[in-house]
This record gives C-alpha cells, sequence and structure tokens, in this order.
C-alpha cells in the first residue's frame, strides 16, 4: 500500500487589512463599558405607579404581579415617604374601589371625598416636593370595566358624555393638588376638553400627562386584577378595540399623537412600553414635547414569571428592558420596577 504524503505549502496573505478600527477596544473592561455607555437609567427617569384602597391594615398582595400591594392610605403615605427619599420624582396612582361602590354610570368618580382624592391629599401633605399623578378614566369606578360611560345600547362606549365627565373629574383631582393628571380612556377629544376645564376653573398649572398612543393590548390583565376593573364573571371578554390603538397600527398612533399636541398635552405617553419600542421612537424623532413610556403590568410579570422558572436572569432582564426603553427615546418610564431599582443604586 503507499501512502502519498502531501505538504501544504504556508499562505501568505498578499494582503492583510489593517484593523485601524477595533470596536472591542472599548469592551475590554466594565470601567470602558460604563465609560461609554450611551444609554443610562437614572432614578430621576422613574415614576412609581401604587395602587390603593380603602380600609386599614396591612397592604394586600396583587397575585398577578409579585412585590405589588395594593396600599390603604396609611402605607401608601409610608411608600410614598420611601420612594421621596430614594430620588424618584413622581408617583400615579390607581384606585381600587369596592364593589358595591361601584356602577353603570362610574359616580364615585366625582365623588369630591373619594378614595383617591383622599389619597392624593395624604400623600401631598406628607411629601409636598413629589409630583403626584392621576388617572382619569372610569374603569376603576364602573361596574362594566370599561373607560367610559356605555352608549344606550350598552355595547360601545359614549365618546361624548364620557369626555363631559372626564373633564370634570380632571379639575377635581386639579382641586386635590395634582401635578399631573393622566388621561387614560383614549376617547376623541379629551385632552383638549380637559384643557379647557382646566383653565376655566384656574388650574392653568396643572398639566396633562395624555395616554396618547394606548393600544388595545393583551398585556393589562394583571393591572385589571389590580384595580378590580377586569370582566364582571359570566359577562362577555372586555374588548376595549373601539377606543384604544389597534396593536397592528403605526400611523393612526402618530395620528392621535398629533392630535393631542394640538389640544394641548404637556407629556405623550405611549402605552405598553416594550412591544412598542418603534412607536416611542417614531414619537422622539417627530416631536418637541416629553415622552413617557408605561411599561406595564403584564411586561413586569413576564420578567418574574419567566425569572421564577429559571428561564431568565431577574435583575439583567429587568434592566435590559428599561434600557431598551429609554434607548428609544422614552423620557419618562412609568415601571412597578421604580422603587427596587432605585435601592439598587438608582440604575441599573
Amino acid at each position: 500500500m503507499v501512502f502519498e504524503c502531501y505538504l501544504i505549502p504556508k499562505m501568505t496573505p498578499k494582503f492583510k487589512p489593517e484593523l485601524v478600527r477595533r470596536p472591542r477596544r472599548l469592551r475590554r473592561s466594565v470601567a470602558l463599558r460604563r465609560l461609554i455607555s450611551e444609554t443610562v437609567i437614572r432614578t430621576d427617569d422613574l415614576i412609581a405607579p401604587l395602587f390603593v384602597r380603602d380600609g386599614t391594615g396591612q397592604p394586600e398582595d396583587v397575585e398577578s404581579m409579585p412585590g405589588v400591594v395594593r396600599h390603604t392610605i396609611d402605607t401608601l403615605v409610608e411608600t410614598c415617604r420611601a420612594l421621596a427619599g430614594l430620588g424618584i420624582p413622581a408617583v400615579a396612582l390607581f384606585p381600587c374601589l369596592a364593589a358595591q361602590l361601584k356602577d353603570a354610570e362610574g359616580s364615585r368618580s366625582l365623588d369630591e371625598e373619594g378614595l383617591i382624592l383622599r389619597a392624593v391629599r395624604a400623600v401631598r401633605k406628607a411629601c409636598p416636593d413629589l409630583l403626584v399623578i392621576t388617572d382619569i378614566a372610569l374603569d376603576p369606578y364602573t361596574t362594566h370595566g370599561h373607560d367610559g360611560l356605555l352608549t344606550a345600547d350598552g355595547r360601545d362606549v359614549d365618546n361624548d358624555r364620557t369626555v363631559e365627565v372626564l373633564a370634570r373629574m380632571a379639575v377635581l383631582h386639579a382641586s386635590a393638588g395634582v401635578s399631573l393628571v393622566a388621561p387614560s380612556d383614549m376617547m376623541d377629544g379629551r385632552v383638549g376638553a380637559i384643557r379647557s376645564a382646566l383653565d376655566e376653573s384656574g388650574q392653568t398649572e396643572t398639566g396633562i400627562l395624555a395616554y396618547s398612543a394606548k393600544y388595545a393590548s393583551a398585556y393589562y390583565g394583571p393591572f385589571r386584577d389590580a384595580v378590580g376593573s377586569a370582566r364582571v364573571e359570566g359577562a362577555p371578554y372586555l374588548d376595549k378595540g373601539t377606543y384604544q390603538l389597534n396593536p397592528s397600527n403605526r400611523r393612526e398612533a402618530r395620528m392621535e399623537i398629533e392630535l393631542d399636541v394640538r389640544e394641548g398635552a404637556d407629556i405623550l405617553m405611549i402605552k405598553p412600553a416594550g412591544p412598542y419600542l418603534d412607536i416611542i421612537r417614531e414619537v422622539r424623532d417627530a416631536i418637541d414635547l416629553p415622552v413617557a413610556a408605561y411599561q406595564v403590568s403584564g411586561e413586569y410579570a413576564q420578567i418574574h414569571a419567566a425569572a421564577r422558572l429559571g428561564w431568565l436572569d431577574y435583575k439583567r432582564c429587568r434592566d435590559e428592558s428599561l434600557l431598551a426603553i429609554k434607548r428609544a427615546g422614552a423620557d419618562m418610564i412609568l415601571t412597578y420596577f421604580a422603587q427596587e431599582v432605585a435601592e439598587s443604586s438608582g440604575a441599573p
């Protein structure tokens, strides 16, 4: 048997590219990577959403949102003091009313001694420098869970009748001392109506943080559990598609944003945040007003759930999710991670 040996000649390339640019030079150490970070989450960027209920005693856990609770007014005040001490500039308050206080017209939304206004006054007294934002929508107050009043046949939300109530509601909240009212209902014309009502009542300094592009998202489920606005047992699926944005639409979001700018919004909000980073970026590039993004309950819950199963690194995914929202162009982020991020050094 004959074996043939083949000698492979040493190849000398005729051309060796000169790597003048080696991007990895600036990734070699943690210190270098920190030094050239383009996007940084600061405590100043964070708004903490908080839930409040009537009664006394300890807060109630929200089962679908680990670490999130329904506060009493007393524990809400304690938490707000802690958040202010951490440097978080703002909280967004959401009421959870007892079922017997709800009706089809959401009449408790205009109660001057209602839960949310008592909570606002208590927080403002305890933390005068903390910005307080309140939700302007009827879903926490209605038995049907919709963000507005229903039409006579009960098959849709009556836009103009709802806007009248929202404008009155905004004036009550401004009188209680909120810094920003945040209409989340997506009714046509509500920003302009609220601005006019605030100005006519002398509340010219109260700003409007408009939920300008709020999508009919599947990510809201845990929030609805927290405020008790999920559908009534035995009722059909709570479809908000006639007023919230179609998740497939980008141009429609741009139109809604432009309308809110013309009607007097001070800050524009995109909700949810993570699944709609393209919308955040488009708004940031096109509009000069501040842009907010709401990292919603479902985004929060899925990170917790996957981490508990050992499928994701909790802290790294939490921080990366916030960085992505800020990198997309959000000036401020409503997130249920606010307190723990601030506690763990103030930035991811």
